[in-house]
């Protein structure tokens, strides 16, 4: 059995390794700051790409697919804005997108890509 850490961080694993076949370039990761954690950050293009990883093992409130929650998306938007002017890309568009994981083992099977899965028109320059 894995530990919920160790469950979250094998998503995250998988989550980073399918976006480089998809042809995602991978900027970042588990980028911290005083409020959270931004998970991954990807390019796509000219996009750039701020993932969200969940990972359930249950359906328990709802599993993975109600993670997100409002509330975690303001805080995400919030992150993403600090990262883009650390890093001087406040000029550069970007999207939010969640992978999901509902199951026993994060794998490629259980993987749900979200793309855009919410909006980020707070922040000048994101769609």
């Amino acid at each position: 059995m894995w530990s919920s850490h160790r469950f979250g961080k094998e998503a995250e694993r998988v989550a980073l390794h399918y976006l480089r076949r998809q042809g995602y370039r991978i900027l970042d990761h588990n980028v911290r700051f005083v409020h959270g954690e931004l998970d991954l950050v990807a390019r796509k293009g000219d996009v750039i790409v701020f993932v969200e990883v969940k990972a359930r093992r249950t359906m328990d409130q709802g599993g993975a697919m109600y993670a997100v929650t409002p509330q975690k998306e303001r805080r995400l938007i919030k992150l993403a804005a600090q990262y883009l002017a650390r890093h001087g890309l406040s000029d550069r568009p970007c999207r939010f997108d969640v992978i999901l994981y509902q199951g026993d083992t994060p794998s490629l099977s259980t993987l749900q890509h979200i793309t855009n899965a919410f909006d980020a028109s707070g922040i000048d320059g994101c769609w």
